[in-house]
C-alpha cells in the first residue's frame, strides 16, 4: 500500500569482532527491553571449552548445547536459533541475538538456502583427497565439478574447498549459501547493530583476554577436552591446538596472533551486513546498551521491563 510504514522491528541483533564486548552489551540490552540473549557463536555452542571460547557466565540460549563430539552444522544451528527466537517472541520477550560467527549470525536471522550437512565419512574422504593432491590440484577438481563455487573459494582454504567438493557428491553447491547471504531479508523485522572498536583498543582487549584465559586454567581445560572424542567442527576452536601443543608463552603468543587475524576477518564481515547500525563500543557496556535501546526503540515498540 502506498505510504504504508515498514513493520517495526521485533528483534535486536548485535554483531562485532571478538573481544568487542558483545556479551556484556547484549546482556545489558536484554535487561532494558525485557528480553533474553540468544548466542550466534559457532564455538560457544559446544560445552567443554568455556574458557577458550569465552562463554558468558550467565545462562544464554544456544550456549553449551552440543558435546564436543558432535559434528555441528549451520543448517542445524539455524533450526535451533529460529526455534529459540520464535519461542521468545511468542511469550512477548525481545530476542537479543549476539554473535561474531558471521554465517551463524545470518542464518539465525534469515531463511537461507543452506546446503545439507554431509556424512562424516564423506568429509573425511575429501579431506584425504585434498591432502594427497595438494591445494592447487584439489581446487582444479572443484573447478571441473562446480566452477561457480570454485570461483568463490581460494585453493588454500582447505575447509571450504573440502566443503564444496563434498557438496558436489550430494548434488548441492556452496552457491545457494551466498544467494541471500548479503541481502536485508530476515524472518522477523530486525534492527542490526555492529560494535565498532578502534583496532589498537581491540588488540589490547584481545591480548588481555588471552592472558586471562591462561590464568583461568585454559591449558587444563583443553587437555581434558582432547582426552575424549572431538568432532572436526569443534576442533576448529580458535587456539585449541596451539594451547594443547605449545609451551605456555608460545601458545599465548600464537593465540593472540590468531585471534587478531580472526577479528580482522569479522570486521570485514561486519562491513557487508545490510542495514547495520554502527555503534561506538569503546566505552562502558551500559552506555553502548543505552544507545542501542534508544535507536531500537525509535523503530519499534519494545515490551517494558517487568518489575521484580
Amino acid at each position: 500500500m502506498a505510504g504504508s510504514r515498514p513493520s517495526a522491528p521485533s528483534l535486536i541483533a548485535i554483531f562485532g569482532p571478538t573481544a568487542s564486548g558483545k556479551t556484556a552489551v547484549a546482556e545489558a540490552v536484554a535487561e532494558r527491553v525485557d528480553g533474553e540473549v540468544v548466542s550466534a557463536d559457532s564455538m560457544q555452542a559446544y560445552r567443554g571449552l568455556p574458557i577458550l571460547t569465552a562463554q558468558p557466565e550467565r545462562p544464554t540460549r544456544l550456549v553449551g548445547i552440543w558435546p564436543l563430539s558432535h559434528e555441528g552444522s549451520v543448517a542445524e544451528f539455524a533450526r535451533l536459533a529460529h526455534g529459540e527466537i520464535d519461542r521468545l517472541l511468542d511469550v512477548g520477550k525481545t530476542p537479543v541475538l549476539a554473535g561474531g560467527t558471521g554465517l551463524y549470525f545470518r542464518a539465525a536471522l534469515a531463511d537461507l538456502d543452506l546446503p545439507p550437512a554431509p556424512p562424516v565419512v564423506l568429509r573425511a574422504q575429501w579431506e584425504r583427497i585434498y591432502d594427497r593432491l595438494g591445494p592447487e590440484r584439489a581446487h582444479a577438481v572443484l573447478v571441473e565439478r562446480d566452477p561457480e563455487s570454485a570461483a568463490r573459494v581460494h585453493r588454500n582454504d582447505r575447509r571450504r574447498v573440502v566443503r564444496a567438493l563434498e557438496l558436489t557428491e550430494l548434488g548441492s553447491s556452496l552457491r545457494p549459501e551466498s544467494d541471500r547471504l548479503w541481502t536485508s531479508a530476515t524472518r522477523h523485522p530486525t534492527v542490526i547493530f555492529g560494535l565498532d572498536v578502534p583496532r589498537d583498543v581491540l588488540g589490547g582487549r584481545i591480548e588481555a583476554r588471552a592472558r586471562a584465559m591462561f590464568d583461568a586454567g585454559v591449558v587444563d581445560e583443553v587437555r581434558k577436552a582432547l582426552a575424549s572424542p572431538i568432532s572436526a567442527t569443534a576442533a576448529q576452536a580458535l587456539g585449541l591446538r596451539e594451547v594443547a601443543e605449545l609451551p605456555r608463552n608460545e601458545a599465548l603468543a600464537a593465540l593472540i596472533v590468531r585471534t587478531r587475524r580472526y577479528a580482522a576477518y569479522q570486521r570485514k564481515w561486519m562491513r557487508r551486513i545490510s542495514g547495520l547500525v554502527s555503534v561506538n563500543a569503546d566505552r562502558p557496556p551500559d552506555e553502548v546498551a543505552d544507545e542501542i535501546v534508544k535507536v531500537a526503540s525509535a523503530r519499534q515498540r519494545l515490551p517494558a521491563r517487568r518489575a521484580g
